[in-house]
């Protein structure tokens, strides 16, 4: 339920975004960093106006004086609930606690009713339908006790009263000054008489405090993430539209031919599902001359200034006939070849993405690439990702394992990542994989996707000109940019290997209280959250070592013979 119900906020989110990015938003989008500070704020806000109108509706319905019980509704007249004798019970009076733990009614009934964001989504899921009401919901409770153990007998009978089943008790001496017991208590109950609860609860003054929790370590306040590759057909949130058409400074803002053809190919992408070929694109003479020129250019510079791992593939690429000057090599194409090396493979992407959906990408080993051309009076610049940004820049070292590797790191990061957390990984994706130096027999080569695509930049940052800093996440996550000019900073990793092990313990400082896996068998990311599941993996992977280790015996035994 909590997943569902946070698709559909997101998806609520979405609209409201790009509302606002198409309808008022001034600037250009051009990083992925700067797609991720804006999103930040837009969720933000979003999520402010939801949750109160939320809590005004919550307070305008009156519904803390009435629950549901098998069907009957019961409200504040002669229907109270009783014990199993037949007369009224004297601990709980419509499902409430007694009046003496309860205090001034009428005072309470004053005070606006604020909702959790959990309420809110339980709230929001429950009034769907009728059905959505009587739906069955298992939960916990966290409550903490002013008066120790003589409140627990009053909760249970609460519970009961509102045709709750207890599954879960246990309580603990509390910390908190005032409070002498906390009990968490897991129930399965409506949905509506869930929230009856809650609120009963709330206003006793014999508890401190009184918390809805979810089932897993999955909060309801977890950004909703793909589970399967399947779901990256949700991923396709754009910044921007069609940018030609919104900013008067792009090269092809006064071309309304280079505009039209954008459209074009911006809703073969925006078509595309899971499962379906890329289509291809009929490239016109115009664009293949761009990317001629773009391609020689590069081919002139990348035996100096590349790294090792980006000419082996650029070979490669060039051996399997993709990489060739005369023509634009064809997503499914180059796909095709990924995946044979990497297990990566491309969608095509109608524009700059959300931060949030291209990094989620990154974790099914999926990298969501535009198909349109920069326009041919800028070959050598363009104010937006491109195929020949994508096709030169990335392709190559996604077909590294170890870069691939890194890459994916990045994505799986991202997952259930705060808004917050999602800008640092930004950062450092900015940083690294598209503006990224390594060393390499103590000289500076590029892997960065922007500068092996943008020959100013290149010359720029292997000059003396710039400040050269070793690569440390914590640091460089925080880092400003710059979108407008040339960096003045630029990271350097020692190996790729480096860069990878120090990002893994950087991670593991992050707020998210679960880890994740992606299974290439089943294309699915796999939510570490239970013991259960973690002795499932434990299990193959102990069966993985087994295996391992007869081979090495095997290699030693036929090495001595």
């Amino acid at each position: 339920m909590a997943v569902a119900a946070a698709q559909k906020n997101r998806e609520m989110f979405a609209i409201k975004k790009s509302y606002s990015i198409e309808n008022g938003y001034p600037s250009r989008r051009r990083s992925l960093v700067d797609d991720a500070r804006f999103e930040t704020l837009v969720v933000k806000q979003t999520k402010q106006s939801v949750l109160e109108e939320a809590r005004a509706r919550a307070n305008d319905s009156g519904l803390e004086s009435d629950f549901i019980q098998d069907g009957v509704h019961i409200g504040n007249g002669d229907n109270s609930p009783t014990v199993e004798d037949g007369t009224q019970q004297d601990e709980t009076k419509n499902g409430h606690l007694a009046d003496a733990d309860i205090g001034d009614d009428d005072a309470k009934g004053d005070e606006d009713y604020t909702l959790t964001e959990e309420e809110v989504i339980l709230q929001n899921a429950a009034s769907e339908s009728s059905e959505a009401e009587q739906a069955l919901q298992q939960a916990a409770l966290l409550l903490h006790m002013r008066d120790g153990m003589g409140s627990l007998a009053r909760i249970l009978k609460t519970i009961d009263n509102y045709k709750g089943c207890v599954q879960h008790l246990e309580t603990r001496p509390s910390q908190v000054t005032g409070v002498q017991f906390d009990a968490l208590v897991k129930v399965s109950m409506t949905r509506i008489n869930l929230i009856q609860l809650i609120r009963s609860l709330r206003q006793s003054t014999a508890f401190a405090g009184v918390n809805l929790l979810t089932e897993n370590n999955i909060s309801s306040k977890t950004p909703w993430f793909p589970r399967h590759a399947s779901d990256l057909d949700n991923c396709n949130h754009l910044m921007t539209k069609y940018e030609p058409e919104l900013d008067m400074n792009h090269p092809g803002f006064a071309d309304k031919d280079y505009r039209e053809r954008r459209k074009q190919i911006a809703e073969i992408a925006f078509a595309y599902k899971y499962g379906d070929p890329i289509p291809s694109i009929a490239y016109t003479e115009i664009e293949n001359g761009t990317w001629q020129r773009v391609f020689n250019t590069v081919l002139d510079l990348m035996p100096k200034h590349a790294c090792r791992e980006y000419k082996a593939a650029f070979e490669k690429l060039q051996a399997a006939d993709i990489f060739v000057p005369h023509r634009i090599p064809q997503l499914e194409d180059v796909s095709s070849f990924l995946r044979k090396h990497t297990g990566f493979t491309l969608r095509p992407a109608a524009g700059l993405l959300t931060a949030r959906d291209f990094l989620a990408s990154l974790a099914f080993r999926v990298f969501q690439s535009t198909q349109y051309v920069r326009h041919n009076n800028s070959p050598f610049h363009t104010p937006e990702p491109d195929c020949i940004h994508e096709l030169l820049g990335h392709i190559p070292l996604l077909a590294d394992p170890s870069f691939a590797q890194f890459s994916q790191e990045i994505g799986l990061a991202s997952l259930g990542a705060s808004d917050s957390e999602i800008e640092k990984l930004s950062t450092v994706y900015w940083f690294t994989v598209e503006f990224g130096l390594c060393k390499e027999n103590q000289q500076l080569k590029a892997y960065g996707a922007a500068l092996l695509s943008s020959i100013g930049e290149l010359l720029h940052a292997l000059s003396d000109k710039p400040e050269l800093r070793p690569f440390e996440p914590a640091s460089t996550s925080v880092q400003p940019y710059q979108d407008q000019e040339y960096q003045p900073i630029y990271y350097v990793a020692e190996t790729f290997e480096d860069a990878k092990d120090k990002f893994r313990r950087w991670v593991s400082t992050m707020s998210r209280p679960f880890e994740v896996r992606f299974n290439p068998h089943t294309e699915r990311v796999e939510v570490h959250d239970s013991v259960d599941k973690l002795e499932t993996l434990i299990w193959q992977l102990n069966t993985e070592m087994l295996h391992l280790t007869n081979a090495v015996k095997k290699l030693k035994g036929s090495h001595f013979e």
